[in-house]
């Protein structure tokens, strides 16, 4: 007679970021240790060992899997009844099938309506290859609802008695009693795709979760759920599942006369049902995620290259014309499929819209993406990030209107400023200097630049603020507490925030409070209310008078407060640009411009559109408008569970090299200790993410700044190698491991929305194969020999920006970029100088300006722009640089500066004006 096996304890349920990884790696190591019981003899060796191993599996699986639909909790415990009956071998099997589920995200069931899994290379609605049976994706729909369990096991058999063979998926239910069991559902299993409610539940829950979720729950409900009435209660529920996943739809099952409820719960529940209305339940689950999954711009593309025709405009390769039938043309179509060439035309009749002026698909398109993101309008950009910034500077501003602007700004957004003729203001960031980085912009210095420019009656001609989150290296601001001290001091500011490398954020809980547009709709939520408006007449009643040019002093109240806007004036008027293909699933130069702005359709719609035609192709690319359709797509339907993954993985790889003491001896991942001075952070945590879901929401919630979990900079000042070295030589050309930025001293690995575990496991033994060849090659004193240039290890300050000469010099601390740049037009009103004559002359009291925008790459913002006087900190900076590519510098020339002649020429106009 076989053993019984003995059952760990169950486990306290897993943190939301590691909750995907744990429950599929026990899943397939408990295959693996059921194979091994199955094949031992009944009292072998390591039998013993084996079964203690699956009892701890199926306890954490315990904990986890009552929150999954598939396999599920009825499967699971088929597979423990199995084991405890000691029936290994037929348990095996069903744990091995149930990991077939995990080769992708979404499970499928075929029409008969048994559950099953489709192999990795069927496609949906096929037969499978052993079968004949067609597959549909099943996706997971979370019923809260604490009734007799009969009763709402009939309640899900009816539902799922509604399905009909032309759905396009099926779902099933995960049924949970309470509260706290809805939001952990919600935070741990990222295949639900929408909530019911009913007003049978429990606050708290009756199982054991982990702390930190625990935590994470108790902070996210405070303040709620603190009415005795029920329908407040799912009123709560509602909102708080709302600020988790705006984009799971949330349905109302009451078990009252809707009526006489209706007018409390009017536009906060997708839909409300009885219970009798089991069939359009059904039909809304069903078009609901439908909607999501419509891609309106694609779907036209598709349309029309299955349709015949002849192509008499334009574009000869259009349907493949040019190169199918050439001998030397041809291998374009073989490597990249007729499907594309076929998708490529002129035209913008039949379904495909026109970019410049959206009236169908591309407009549906658009609208759709508007819905994802949270902005009032979304626009697509086929020509990069790059262009997004220049649309929105051109529409925004007018020559002569100041903006202020990190001055570690991609360099799109400095000449933007040089064609909207702004006058620039440039604001500094913090300096990393011992990792050659910049950070981001302390908010009490764009306070100050808003106060000195109040000081001298020049705040009427402040326009916006231009700020990057997150920055390259992953510094993200708070655009909240950004935008409201900057109102509070001037209430008609614009604010444009590039969020370049940060479209996937909107699709998570935490990394959402700090994304633009979600910021946006919060502050416009609050304004309206009565208590935000009482925070600020008590606010405006203690605050001193502003500060003038005599008393200056005066602005010291308003820089050391934490400012509220006055809502009776502010208008909010907020843009963001994203890169989508940088983060997101779209084809290269795919970008997203987002509009919350309560003036557009007054102040700026007609300069938005007149800008949006002056910078983009009247033949935009159709495949990558097609690739931004189905990001946003994918985004709303996994976009939480692929940005989790992200996160996770890039954790993994911090631990691993945590584990590896060779690793840790030549490498360091920078924490927020780092790369955030401890004045800019509530949080002691160096590691907020490491430390728990509660921790990192909290950090977050409450930080100036705080850094991006999925982007690690490896600090490699250790291996004696420069970063640009150990990018080219050791990473890209050692081992195809390719890499975005580096540093003198660091290279930035980024984990995104496409990094694999594998791709993970290959860094790891990347990292481990160069640093045992570093260890080889150690010299007998202990340094390193290093296999390429060494760092200098005498460290050069990063340079900050000087100021504008005076002729360029407009007040306030802004300047005239225009009127530098189109100065260099006049022959011949710039010469070229090398650095040793730059200092000679600097030395001997001479003051030199730049004709040109100077940018370094890495790290990527210009050191030098038009206008600016150059000082001897900046050539010490770019003399000891060794980066390979550096823009407005001439290797044989020098720099390009301008000469004493044209710059007194300037004098007597400037001194008119």
């Amino acid at each position: 007679m076989s053993k019984r096996l003995t059952f760990g304890k169950n486990q306290a349920v897993a943190t939301p970021e590691s909750a995907w990884r744990k429950r599929k790696d026990a899943w397939e190591h408990l295959g693996y240790v059921l194979s091994e019981i199955s094949s031992e003899h009944q009292d072998g060796p390591g039998r013993k060992e084996h079964e203690l191993e699956a009892g701890r599996l199926l306890g954490l699986l315990a904990s986890i899997e009552p929150y999954w639909a598939n396999p599920g909790l009825d499967y699971f415990n088929e597979v423990s009844g199995l084991m405890s009956s000691g029936h290994y071998a037929d348990a095996m099997r069903l744990v091995y099938q149930a990991n077939q589920s995990f080769r992708t995200i979404t499970q499928y069931v075929d029409l008969e309506g048994h559950e099953g899994i489709q192999a990795e290379t069927d496609e949906p609605g096929t037969s499978t290859p052993g079968g004949t049976k067609p597959y549909v994706p099943m996706v997971e729909i979370l019923l809260l609802d604490n009734g007799p369990a009969d009763e709402i096991a009939r309640f899900t058999e009816e539902l799922a008695a509604q399905r009909q063979r032309t759905d396009p998926f099926h779902y099933n239910f995960i049924v949970v009693p309470s509260v706290e069991d809805a939001l952990a559902a919600v935070l741990i299993n990222p295949s639900i795709q929408g909530v019911v409610l009913t007003a049978r539940f429990e606050l708290a829950t009756r199982r054991r979760l982990s702390s930190t979720l625990h935590k994470f729950i108790v902070n996210r409900t405070a303040g709620y759920f603190e009415s005795t009435r029920q329908i407040q209660r799912l009123l709560d529920l509602e909102e708080i599942l709302d600020k988790l996943h705006p984009q799971i739809p949330v349905y109302l099952m009451a078990g009252v006369a809707l009526e006489s409820i209706a007018h409390e719960i009017t536009g906060r529940f997708r839909r409300i049902f009885s219970r009798n209305d089991g069939m359009d339940l059904h039909l809304s689950i069903i078009a609901e995620v439908i909607e999501r999954y419509h891609t309106p711009f694609f779907n036209a593309l598709q349309k029309h290259a299955k349709r015949p025709g002849g192509v008499f405009h334009a574009m000869p390769i259009s349907r493949a014309g040019s190169v199918q039938n050439s001998p030397w043309a041809r291998d374009l179509v073989d490597f990249y499929g007729k499907n594309l060439l076929l998708a490529e035309t002129s035209a913008t009749s039949g379904g495909l819209d026109s970019l410049l002026d959206p009236q169908s698909s591309i407009k549906k398109a658009h609208e759709l993406a508007a819905r994802a993101f949270g902005s009032h309008r979304t626009y697509f950009v086929t020509n990069g990030t790059s262009t997004a910034n220049k649309i929105v500077h051109q529409s925004i501003l007018a020559p002569g209107d100041i903006v202020l602007v990190d001055r570690n700004c991609h360099k799109s957004h400095h000449y933007s400023l040089v064609l909207a003729g702004a006058h620039v203001s440039y604001l500094e960031a913090y300096p990393l200097n011992e990792h050659s980085m910049y950070g981001a912009v302390p908010l009490r210095d764009i306070k100050a630049r808003l106060l000195q420019l109040r000081r001298e009656g020049l705040l009427h001609k402040v326009k916006m603020v231009t700020l990057t989150n997150c920055t390259f290296d992953g510094i993200i601001y708070d655009p909240r507490r950004v935008m409201e001290e900057c109102l509070a001091i001037k209430p008609d500011l614009v604010f444009l925030w590039d969020e370049a490398w940060f479209a996937f954020a909107s699709f998570h809980p935490v990394y959402r409070q700090r994304t633009a547009m979600s910021v946006a709709k919060v502050l416009e939520e609050e304004m309206e209310t009565q208590e935000y408006q009482q925070r600020h007449a008590r606010q405006a009643k203690d605050l001193p008078a502003p500060g003038t040019s005599d008393r200056p002093e005066n602005d010291d109240a308003w820089l050391n407060t934490r400012l509220i806007p006055d809502p009776e004036q502010v208008r909010l008027r907020v843009y963001s640009t994203q890169s989508t293909h940088k983060t997101l699933t779209s084809l290269r130069q795919g970008s997203m411009i987002h509009v919350f702005d309560q003036d557009f359709a007054m102040r700026n719609l007609n300069a938005f559109r007149e800008a949006y035609m002056t910078h983009t192709s009247t033949s935009p690319n159709y495949q990558i408008l097609a690739s931004l359709d189905i990001g946003r797509r994918q985004a709303e339907l996994e976009g939480y569970a692929l940005v989790q993954r992200q996160v996770d993985l890039a954790q993994s790889i911090c631990r691993a090299m945590g584990r590896n003491t060779l690793l840790g001896k030549y490498f360091r991942i920078l924490d927020s200790k780092d790369l955030i001075p401890a004045d800019y952070r509530c949080s002691t945590s160096a590691t907020p993410v490491r430390d728990g879901l509660a921790a990192w929401d909290e950090a977050w919630q409450n930080d100036e700044f705080v850094v991006d979990p999925s982007r690690l900079t490896l600090d490699i000042s250790r291996t004696g190698v420069d970063g640009d070295t150990f990018k080219h030589q050791y990473l890209m050309d050692g081992h195809s491991i390719q890499v975005n930025k580096t540093s003198r001293t660091s290279v930035l690995l980024m984990t995104n929305i496409g990094t694999t575990r594998s791709a993970v496991a290959h860094l790891i033994e990347v990292l481990v194969k160069i640093a045992e060849e570093l260890e080889r090659k150690k010299r007998l004193d202990g340094r390193v020999l290093a296999m390429g240039k060494t760092t200098d290890q005498h460290q050069v300050c990063l340079p900050d920006f000087s100021f504008f000469a005076p002729e360029f010099d407009t007040g306030g601390g802004s300047g005239d970029l225009r009127k530098a740049y189109y100065l260099t037009y006049q022959d011949p009103a710039t010469h070229f100088l090398s650095s040793a004559q730059i200092r000679a002359r600097i030395i001997a009291g001479e003051q030199i300006v730049s004709a040109v925008f100077v940018t370094p790459y890495p790290p990527g913002f210009p050191v030098l722009v038009p206008g600016q006087v150059v000082t001897l900190n900046i050539l010490d900076y770019m003399d000891r640089l060794d980066t390979r590519e550096i823009h407005g510098y001439h290797q044989d020339l020098g720099y390009q500066v301008f000469t004493h002649e044209s710059l007194e020429e300037l004098k007597p106009a400037s001194s008119t004006a």
